[in-house]
């Protein structure tokens, strides 16, 4: 019971990653605010909590900063604290370059990028006062060039240094701020990714992975680890969790 006590915010908890993440954190005591677009999602995320878990799911865009500040707001109104934010929410797409429109870049930016930094703005004032922390899902697309995923890459290696950047402007405060780097995980999002007609395999065989996909539960795992007290000295990192992916 890690987090018992605790308040958890969970941004993307309607499916993948984030659904495997609030129902871990709960499990282990968090009272966890569930975010995400998908309101049948987070439906399915509250059945699948166990017993006694405190869950609460709550709809929202991480797209619009006024929405961000709003869910964080409401969070530290209904329960007295935030202790807690898992930046989970995300989108990827695989496009060639030239057949990445306006709405693409968008998309992709405004969940990945824009929505991180929105809600760990709004966060930020919380989780200092309760010596919290803030976990991001990366990628390991955000630490190595990938064909196909311009956009992707782009806004994964964005995540990367905003972490660290925070991670150094809140260097004299009791809080934390990482990031997980996973490679390929089973999850809706991987299904929906797709590639572009007739890929050039050679191209994307050496981020393939040798070791196969990880589960969903395998990154909340180590979610858990980082936000609780067990990683009390992780600040500024970025964990890889890939199967060795980006080892060489």
């Amino acid at each position: 019971m890690r987090f018992s006590g605790k308040v958890a915010l969970v941004t993307g908890a309607g499916s993948g990653i984030g659904q495997a993440t609030a129902i871990r954190l709960a499990s282990e005591g968090a009272v966890v605010v569930g975010s995400d677009i998908n309101a049948a999602g987070l439906e399915k995320s509250a059945e699948m909590m166990g017993e006694g878990a405190a869950f609460h799911p709550e709809v929202s865009d991480v797209r619009n900063r006024d929405a961000c500040h709003e869910l964080v707001a409401s969070v530290v109104a209904d329960h007295g604290r935030l202790d807690v934010l898992c930046n989970v929410a995300g989108v990827a797409r695989g496009h060639r370059v030239d057949d990445v429109d306006q709405e693409v870049w968008d998309l992709i930016m405004g969940v990945n990028v824009e929505g991180m930094f929105w809600m760990s703005q709004a966060a930020l004032p919380h989780l200092e006062s309760s010596n919290g922390n803030i976990v991001n899902i990366a990628s390991n697309a955000g630490l190595m060039g990938q064909a196909y995923t311009v956009p992707y890459c782009a806004s994964k290696g964005a995540v990367v240094l905003m972490t660290k950047a925070m991670a150094m402007e809140t260097m004299k405060t009791g809080m934390r701020i990482n990031a997980i780097a996973p490679g390929g995980v089973e999850t809706n999002l991987a299904a929906a990714f797709g590639f572009p007609e007739n890929p050039d395999m050679e191209l994307m065989g050496r981020y393939m992975g040798m070791r196969g996909m990880a589960q969903a539960d395998d990154i909340a795992s180590l979610v858990a680890y980082i936000a609780s007290d067990d990683g009390h000295r992780i600040h500024g990192s970025v964990l890889s969790i890939d199967g060795g992916m980006t080892a060489g």
